[in-house]
Parts: C-alpha cells; sequence; structure tokens
C-alpha cells in the first residue's frame, strides 16, 4: 500500500506525544507533575453546560447551517465588536470545530502552492505543519529575550519577506513563550502586513486569559480589519478544551470560503453545543474571573520556584497559562546537550513532565540558548509546589 506523499509534510502537535510518555510513566506506578499538556482541569462554568443541555434534549441534535448558527454568530459579533473596536455582523463570523481548523482554513483559503508563509517559531506546531502540508513554504520568525518578555526583530522579519510571501500568522499572546507584543511592536508588524500587501491570521486563543492589563488585537489598528482573520476559540476562555468550538472571524470574502470549506470537512459544527457557547458570551462572567484568579496563582507558584532554580531563568507573562524559562545554564551543570535526554531525565527523576522548545517548531538556525515550556492550566497549586520543588532538588538547588 502506498500512501500520499503530501503526508510526508503533516506534521502533529507533538505536546501529545510527551502526554502519551507521561500517561506511560505514570500507569507504572510513578507519579506525575503534568506541565506539559495546555489542557485545562478547571470545569466549563455550569450554566454553559445547562444551555448545552437544554438545547440538546430540546431536539438541536441535527445539522445546523455551516456557518453556525445565527444566534452565535451574532453574539461573537457583537462581543468582538466591542472587544476590539471594529464593526463587524454575523456575515464575518463563520463557526468552527475548535480553533485549529482555523489556521487550516485560512492557509487553503488564501495559499497557493509555493507560496511563503511568515510564523511564529517557537509557536504553535499545527502553523508548521498546515502551511507545508498545503504546499506552502513555511518561513519561520522567532523571538528573543527582551527586558521584560520575549521580543520580535522586525527588521529581521522583513528580510524574510520576499515577492513569494503572501500570509502573516500572528500570535500575540504567544504559545510556548507567553510573550505579548507592545503596542509598538504590534503597530510595526501591521506596517509590514500593509507595506507587503499580507494577509494577516491573528491567533487570539489567549487573548482573554490575561492578569492584568488589557488584550488588544492587530485587527484593530488601522488598515487591518480588512486583511485579517481572527482565529478564536473557546477553548480556553471558557475552560472548554474538549468541547472543541471555535470561530473564523474577519472580513466576508475569507469567511464565506472558509465556510465553504466547513461543508467539504465537517458539514457543520455541534449543534447543540453552540447553544452553551451563547450562554458562555451573554451569561455570568464569574467563573472566568474565578478561574483567572486561580491560574494567576499557579503562575506565581510556578516562576517564583523556577526562579529559585539554580541555572533558570523565567519570566512573568501577563498572559496566556505557559512559561518558556531559559535552561540553558542548568543543562550544562547538569551535562546535557539533548533535550529529549535532559526531558526524560528530569520525568524519570522527579515526575515533572513538560515539553522543550524542539516541540514548537524546528529550530531556526545555530540556537545555542534553550528553553522548555511549562503550562500550569492543567495541574493545581500544591502539585505546582511539589513538583518544581523536586525539580529544584534534582537540580541542585
Amino acid at each position: 500500500m502506498k500512501f500520499a506523499d503530501r503526508l510526508q509534510r503533516l506534521g502533529t502537535e507533538t505536546a501529545f506525544s510527551v502526554s502519551a510518555e507521561a500517561a506511560t510513566f505514570a500507569s507504572k506506578g510513578h507519579h506525575v507533575y503534568p506541565f506539559h499538556l495546555g489542557d485545562m482541569n478547571i470545569k466549563t462554568p455550569q450554566h454553559i453546560i445547562d444551555a448545552a443541555f437544554a438545547a440538546a434534549n430540546a431536539g438541536k441534535t441535527g445539522y445546523c447551517p455551516n456557518y453556525g448558527i445565527p444566534q452565535l454568530r451574532e453574539a461573537l459579533a457583537l462581543d468582538i465588536s466591542r472587544s476590539h473596536n471594529i464593526p463587524l455582523t454575523m456575515e464575518n463570523v463563520a463557526v468552527q470545530p475548535g480553533g485549529k481548523p482555523s489556521i487550516g482554513k485560512f492557509v487553503l483559503s488564501l495559499m497557493d502552492k509555493g507560496d511563503e508563509v511568515l510564523y511564529p517559531n517557537p509557536g504553535y506546531p499545527i502553523y508548521e505543519s498546515q502551511i507545508e502540508f498545503h504546499g506552502g513554504v513555511a518561513v519561520p520568525y522567532t523571538f528573543h529575550e527582551g527586558e521584560k518578555n520575549f521580543v520580535l526583530d522586525i527588521d529581521a522579519i522583513e528580510s524574510k519577506i520576499t515577492p513569494r510571501t503572501k500570509l502573516l500568522i500572528y500570535n500575540n499572546l504567544q504559545n510556548p513563550t507567553g510573550a505579548e507584543s507592545s503596542p509598538d511592536e504590534m503597530k510595526a508588524i501591521a506596517d509590514l502586513a500593509v507595506k507587503h500587501d499580507l494577509v494577516v491570521l491573528s491567533d487570539e486563543a489567549y487573548f482573554d486569559i490575561r492578569y492584568s492589563g488589557k488584550s488588544s488585537s492587530i485587527a484593530s489598528l488601522p488598515g487591518l480589519a480588512d486583511r485579517t482573520v481572527i482565529l478564536y476559540t473557546f477553548s480556553k476562555k471558557f475552560a472548554m478544551t474538549g468541547w472543541r468550538l471555535g470561530a473564523t472571524i474577519g472580513p466576508k470574502e475569507i469567511v464565506d470560503r472558509v465556510a465553504k470549506l466547513n461543508v467539504n470537512d465537517e458539514s457543520c459544527s455541534n449543534h447543540f453545543i453552540q447553544y452553551g457557547a451563547i450562554a458562555g458570551l451573554t451569561g455570568d462572567m464569574a467563573p472566568v474571573r474565578k478561574m483567572l484568579d486561580t491560574l494567576k496563582a499557579r503562575r506565581d507558584a510556578c516562576v517564583d520556584r523556577l526562579n529559585a532554580i539554580p541555572g533558570v531563568r523565567c519570566y512573568r507573562p501577563e498572559a496566556t497559562f505557559y512559561l518558556f524559562p531559559n535552561v540553558t545554564e542548568l543543562m550544562a551543570i547538569k551535562g546535557f546537550d539533548d533535550y529529549e535526554k535532559f526531558r526524560r531525565a528530569v520525568m524519570n527523576d522527579t515526575g515533572v513532565s513538560f515539553c522543550t522548545r524542539l516541540h514548537f517548531g524546528r529550530p531556526v538556525g545555530q540556537e545555542s540558548r534553550r528553553y522548555i515550556r511549562l503550562a500550569y492550566s492543567g495541574i493545581d497549586i500544591q502539585q505546582i509546589e511539589e513538583g518544581i520543588d523536586r525539580f529544584r532538588t534534582w537540580a541542585g538547588g
């Protein structure tokens, strides 16, 4: 049997492979401290669950429009119009079975074979996978350590733009680094998009996962609303990772093409779950605020303990639920020059399971600094403290 050649270009979300390895380790009787996967051990707010089940019991169990039900599209348009200060209607919204489908459908709608697409690296690995699977050229741009968080080199990004460059993927409030653009940095990215006539995918999965300040979107800047597609997901804001619901939001001419892909890919998103999402958007936000308080406490416990480990440096991001500490010195102290050997040694000796920089795209050039990613969304604070304290003891701290 011969499989299609294109499958050789298809990547994966490698954090799931770490999760499987950790599960195997746990099945042998070991305790695992799960920092590896950006899942959540926080329950979906009850009023969302109740609304979804009420819709199912009312018979909302058949097909629905491929764009999504009008009530949800209207609620999303209103919500994003308010938060982003841009005029949107339901015609700018196509509901998706999660946030991830917006990536592939954006690429399929706007990229031809051989077109180049700029994407963040380290970054969500599905960007690289979808670009290459569909015949595009994935062109990475990267981050550098700044004073308070990771920053982008705008000149380096512009140097990568060629006549074949068509799309730019931008993930502010970023996975895996937790980076957040300053207003000047975001404006510089927007200026590049306008100058070089690039269409932008703004991945805003973590737009509402923040602990101080206010999130902003590149779509809100002058000249960007007409060339920006927003990736929206209910997974993070409402602790709905397993419900698989999101949306593609942007210019109508792009949304219409995405909705046509919906018909071909999945017909429509789950019908009754969309009523739960409406309850989330329009109902009591107290559970969301409580979730953010919980995540902030977890963040602080992680950062304080990580920075007490010899050879580790870690920022304190104001958004996302990820940390991307520099472990260059620690790996040298412990005699490791291989990410996977280091990761497995820490898990086997301490039970602490995390991803490394290698799980977030191919390395860009000769990277001398080493990083790991810890997600604190799926682990309680007591386990955070216990796990990182074990990690510190192992490190010699």
